[in-house]
């Protein structure tokens, strides 16, 4: 049964690590929905959360927490279970709001959209960096043509540390390295900014470990270019472990026949970000910290939730964006005896 308008929605919570936390403390700090029922394998990780919601009850399952007919459930657990638990959620009746990546292949992923469409329900991914400041003032430049023609747009994000969670490791369960985990973020920038046009070619270089990748083998390095149907060269840079002097590399740089716009992290941050408009050699503010932006995608699906919110046809941009991560894959894999 969908919320009648302006309901607060009740929300179960599956998947309590740091990210599931961080999400649920931006929440309730909000107040905009009731959690009713928390889901972790780690008995200290419900517990670690339950001063943020004092009456959520603990579930041990994904099934049992849908005993309580949540109206949405919001998935922050290991990427191997994202499709699955969202489908399940899906069937119940329940809208989703789920951690990146929804599927570890096009496939999973076109499968879900097509089952959040057939239920209609919202479909939510946590695509966070769409919401920052900086990527707020910039994508008008870019979809408004106050850049004219972007002809090339540059994507980096190379982080000092790797996942510490050995599942991250397996390709099975990941679905790949630093592409799905960090490139998703930088692609989705760029396509969505870009109004999701076709990509008609595909390089990559995937390394591990400095060597060429195996199929089995997650990516800790990725070099790919993308080249749209209009000759919009996208080059993507990102990495695990790179010994880079700082935290973290972030940028997005959008380059066009009028000028240019770029979001770039500061200092090293994983969380500050500065927005700049170019001019030749001039570069213009667009917008810098502070900005609190970690929970803003699940805040903004909880609005359009309680608002009554059913299947976004925008979702369907998410099979796009796997079906390019799936190509990166596809054309930077050696395969074994090729050299």
């Amino acid at each position: 049964m969908l919320l009648s308008l302006g309901t607060r929605p009740r929300l179960a919570f599956v998947g309590l690590g740091w990210i599931g936390r961080a999400r649920m403390k931006a929440l309730a700090e909000e107040g905009l929905a009731e959690i009713v029922t928390l889901t972790d394998p780690d008995a200290s990780a419900v517990a670690a959360v339950l001063d943020l919601a004092p009456d959520a009850r603990p579930a041990a399952t994904l099934r049992e927490a849908l005993d309580e007919a949540p109206d949405g459930v919001v998935i922050a657990t290991p990427s191997a279970l994202h499709a699955a638990e969202t489908m399940q959620a899906l069937s119940a009746g329940c809208a989703v709001f789920c951690q990146k990546p929804l599927g570890r292949s096009a496939a999973e992923v076109r499968e879900v959209v097509a089952a959040a469409e057939a239920a209609d329900r919202l479909l939510g991914v946590d695509l966070s960096y769409r919401l920052t400041a900086a990527m707020q003032a910039i994508r008008p430049l870019v979809a408004n043509g106050d850049l004219g023609r972007i002809y090339a747009v540059d994507l980096t994000f190379h982080n000092a540390y790797g996942p510490d969670k050995p599942w991250f490791y397996d390709r099975a369960l990941s679905g790949g390295g630093c592409v799905p985990d960090l490139g998703v973020h930088l692609v989705d920038l760029a396509l969505w900014s870009l109004g999701w046009p076709e990509i008609e070619t595909v390089e990559a270089h995937l390394l591990a470990g400095g060597r060429p990748a195996r199929p089995d083998e997650v990516e800790d390095y990725a070099v790919a270019t993308l080249r749209t149907a209009s000759d919009c060269v996208i080059r993507l840079a990102c990495s695990w472990k790179l010994q880079a002097g700082r935290d973290a590399v972030i940028e997005a740089q959008f380059h066009g026949t009028e000028g240019g716009a770029a979001l770039a992290n500061i200092g090293g941050s994983f969380h500050d970000f500065a927005a700049h408009r170019h001019r030749g050699t001039h570069a213009e503010p667009l917008a810098a910290p502070p900005d609190d932006w970690g929970g803003r995608a699940l805040l903004d699906w909880t609005h359009r939730l309680a608002a009554g919110g059913r299947f976004d046809p925008e979702a369907r941009h998410l099979v796009i964006l796997h079906e390019v991560l799936d190509r990166i894959h596809a054309a930077g894999t050696r395969m074994p005896g090729t050299g």
